[in-house]
């Protein structure tokens, strides 16, 4: 059995010595998809952003690629993308300056870009379509094609794993049928994902494996078609249609 990417041991993450995410156990595989699904306040969030190092550990381990510490310290391997862009409106970054960022960890930061950095980008930006908006001010861009400058920031670092949160909620359909397409497009390449969502009738083609939370726990973890088996013997509000906001104030989510 080949060493997972990511592997979550034990852990509990939380805010004020309240914990949120409890003694979970989570690994993520090469090429697998993974889905994280609960309902508001299950600790998704917290979850992903305790992997990154984002929200206190309060005890358990976790190792990317066998190699003990938070995607934090591995930061070359593992790409983000948060839900809510910080692509600021009044920053006048074309779309190639803001994926050029993802290539920063891979040198001195005094070394300008090389022509294998900028042959990356725009591999980047190809992958999630906007070859033809390469050079285009983000803030002209929709919110669809914002959140696909994020994906493409995250792919140019060349991660072993991308961790999405929400990446097809608050924009229309249209805009979710590219996401879709394109995370598709990622997971026929081999690129692994661990994608926190409410709308899993949208990444239904993607996904390989479903983990569920509830309460900090993890309440199913298996196959797309054991989770419908799991959905028919209990009335679980894990997934809707359309997507719920969640509050991140509430630390829960």
């Amino acid at each position: 059995m080949s060493t997972p990417l990511i592997a979550a041991r034990a852990v509990s993450f939380g805010y004020d010595d309240r914990v949120v995410v409890d003694r979970l156990d989570l690994s993520v595989g090469v090429g697998e998809v993974v889905a994280l699904l609960g309902p508001n306040g299950s600790g998704k969030s917290t979850l992903v952003k305790g992997l990154f190092g984002l929200v206190p550990r309060l005890g358990g381990t976790i190792e990317v690629e066998g190699k003990v510490g938070d995607a934090s310290t591995h930061h070359a391997r593992i790409g983000y993308v948060p839900q809510r862009h910080s692509l600021a409106q009044s920053v006048r970054s074309t779309v190639s300056e803001v994926v050029a960022a993802g290539r920063l960890p891979h040198r001195p930061w005094w070394q300008p870009a090389t022509r294998s950095d900028r042959d990356l980008v725009a591999r980047a930006i190809e992958a999630v379509g906007l070859s033809d908006r390469a050079h285009a001010e983000v803030s002209t861009l929709s919110g669809g094609q914002q959140r696909r400058v994020l994906i493409a920031r995250a792919l140019a670092g060349q991660p072993a794993l991308l961790v999405m949160d929400e990446p097809t909620a608050g924009v229309d359909h249209a805009s979710q049928v590219v996401l879709t397409e394109v995370l598709g497009r990622l997971a026929a390449s081999g690129t692994a994902m661990l994608v926190v969502t409410h709308e899993l009738d949208v990444l239904a083609d993607v996904v390989t494996r479903i983990v569920c939370l509830d309460a900090g726990h993890i309440d199913f973890d298996g196959s797309p078609g054991a989770y419908a088996a799991h959905l028919a013997d209990a009335d679980h509000p894990h997934v809707h249609a359309g997507h719920h906001h969640d509050d991140d104030s509430t630390g829960g989510r």
